[in-house]
């Protein structure tokens, strides 16, 4: 049975420590990566079945990394955010989040 792959996606490392520590509890193999741009290269390298990506990044922020995702990748996208605003969940969903 394949183990599954998650790509935890934030600049607060904490966020993606905590994360990161409760899926592996899970059984879950997690890469952890700080900003788009490193997401990016490691969808290239690894088969990942499941990515938790941050909207609001350095570098590459999660909407950016989410569209560039997508034009290769259709694997589910949940984005963390602590923008509360009706129109911030309706633009991440309308770009391609699940």
């Amino acid at each position: 049975m394949e183990t599954y792959q998650i790509l935890v996606v934030d600049d607060d490392r904490e966020i993606v420590r905590s994360l990161s520590k409760l899926l592996e509890m899970e059984g879950y193999r997690v890469f952890k990566a700080y900003h788009g741009l490193e997401a990016l290269d490691i969808m290239m390298a690894e088969k990942i079945h499941l990515i938790l990506l941050d909207v609001m990044m350095p570098q590459l922020n999660g909407l950016s990394a989410l569209m560039k995702i997508r034009e290769k990748n259709n694997i589910p996208i949940i984005m963390l955010s602590a923008k509360t605003e009706e129109s911030d969940k309706v633009l991440g969903l309308s770009m391609g989040a699940d």
